[in-house]
């Protein structure tokens, strides 16, 4: 199932999308499966697995921590599997979240058949672009799997243009949520960016701006069709003093978020 219904349904609804991000393994396989089923009931509409990698360049220290966390713990490409199926069982779309180097070193025919028959919708590979590797692609349409690569503010509008007629299922776009500047301003360079973005392409467009309350994600929910939460719900099981209270407090902010995507 491609993520595209997700925002299908959202977009019936008058709303924008709400995208949900959890690495796998974290605090544990099975704790990490049962937080992303209670953001699901709680009204995450797609879910984006982390797949733990050593060196993941584009996170901040608080998904670092998280998914160092996991890596020494032992999760492995397999577990991340299983989580992609548990959650595939719930409806909502299950993307992997992965660098290039883990899928490269798995096969990336191999882990797309692997994938699939896991009931995951797709992958997003924040450190791949289109034109650099001849093999995800190809595997990735074999079985039906979205491919969702990034765009950013810096990005040329050549440069979107190619990123987004190899997406499949949607687009992400990327933007700092910078500790200076007011939201105004963020928010002017987000909506910029969605704007250039759907200048090329039909699919959907979703916006991860580091949002962590309702409020931040009825601005982006303004104008982009999608809100990508990730940090927030990670902090949330970080600062739990265990499971239970991990998975209370992820459910109450997707809770929240899933209010902000609906506001009007």
């Amino acid at each position: 199932m491609s993520t595209t219904v997700a925002f299908e349904k959202a977009r019936a609804e008058g709303r924008a999308a709400l995208v949900g991000y959890l690495p796998a393994g974290y605090p544990s396989v099975d704790g990490s499966i049962t937080a992303i089923r209670a953001m699901v009931e709680a009204g995450v509409d797609a879910v984006e697995i982390g797949l733990p990698y050593s060196d993941p360049l584009i996170d901040g220290p608080v998904i670092q921590s998280a998914v160092d966390a996991a890596l020494k713990a032992g999760t492995t490409t397999t577990d991340v599997l299983r989580v992609v199926e548990a959650v595939a069982a719930t409806g909502a779309p299950a993307v992997v979240m992965s660098y290039w180097n883990p899928l490269d070193r798995y096969g990336a025919a191999a882990f797309a058949r692997d994938l699939a028959a896991a009931g995951g919708s797709g992958v997003i590979t924040p450190d791949l672009t289109p034109d650099a590797d001849d093999s995800w692609i190809p595997a990735a349409r074999e079985h039906g799997l979205d491919t969702v690569f990034l765009v950013a503010p810096s990005s040329t509008d050549e440069r979107i243009a190619m990123t987004t007629s190899a997406c499949r299922g949607f687009v992400y776009a990327t933007s700092v949520m910078g500790v200076t500047g007011t939201r105004a301003q963020v928010g002017d360079a987000a909506a910029g960016l969605v704007a250039r973005t759907k200048a090329t392409t039909d699919l959907p467009v979703a916006v991860g701006l580091g949002v962590s309350n309702g409020a931040q994600a009825a601005e982006i929910a303004a104008f982009a069709d999608g809100v990508v939460a990730g940090s927030a719900f990670v902090r949330r099981l970080l600062e739990a003093t265990d499971l239970a209270a991990g998975v209370a407090s992820v459910a109450e902010l997707a809770a929240d978020l899933a209010g902000g995507v609906r506001a009007r």
